[in-house]
């Protein structure tokens, strides 16, 4: 075992709590053994104390800050890699990864690996995201090379799509996954061919009383958390 200690998954979680859970959950389906120790080993920092992201965005350096503290402890228990399972929290990677020594994989980037095998080029694609992962752009910057991406009007974005995300952090998954339908309903009625769900919450409130089988085979959702679990479990096969 002293030889693959170095061969460990780091994850930054806390961002929130749930979907530092349901990643987790995920990569040890994804690499399931037959008994404990043919288990990945990773380690989950769940750090609840990192500042609110869209609230922060101005006060950029008070996140980077504890971002960095968070990734510093991984590598320090020698992990391998890191990966944050929080969508909005990619606004600080470039700068992120700066600043620590081990390789932190992006969760934008690797959705957009992702699509780009199963889309055509120029397809319409849905996302939903918080306000602040829309508008600081961490998707587009990626997607608007080859895909047109699109999100929900003002109005939808703040009743359904804002609430499902409140609801899913709160632990009223049933509520969450009831108010988002409408967003889902209005990116297929406009033709996206596939929906990012861009946020860790969102997985959630779509699949939780669902197989996982069935979420891995969704045909329109592309769940960048599963996404994430799958790039894990493939590093952490090959080392």
């Amino acid at each position: 075992m002293e030889s693959n200690q170095k061969n460990m998954i780091g994850i930054l979680g806390g961002m929130g709590t749930q979907a530092g859970l349901d990643i987790c959950n995920k990569i040890a389906i994804l690499h399931r053994g037959k008994q404990d120790q043919q288990y990945p080993k990773f380690l989950l920092y769940n750090k609840t104390d990192t500042p609110k992201r869209p609230e922060n965005l101005k006060k950029y350096y008070n996140v980077l800050k504890e971002l960095v503290k968070g990734c510093k402890l991984l590598e320090k228990n020698k992990c391998k890699f890191i990966v944050m399972p929080c969508n909005t929290a990619h606004f600080w990677y470039d700068d992120l990864k700066k600043k620590v020594k081990i390789p932190i994989l992006s969760m934008p980037e690797e959705v957009y690996n992702h699509t780009k095998k199963s889309c055509k080029i120029n397809s319409q694609i849905g996302i939903l995201a918080t306000e602040a992962t829309l508008n600081t752009k961490i998707y587009h910057k990626y997607f608007n090379k080859k895909f047109k991406l699109l999100s929900p009007p003002n109005k939808i974005q703040k009743k359904n799509v804002n609430k499902a995300i409140k609801f899913v952090k709160m632990g009223n998954v049933r509520k969450a996954e009831k108010i988002i339908k409408p967003a889902i309903d209005y990116l297929i009625k406009i033709n996206c061919k596939k929906i990012i769900l861009g946020c860790t919450e969102l997985p959630i409130a779509i699949f939780a009383f669902k197989s996982f089988k069935k979420a891995k085979k969704s045909k329109i959702f592309i769940d960048p958390n599963l996404i994430l679990a799958n790039t894990c479990v493939n590093k952490y096969k090959a080392a």
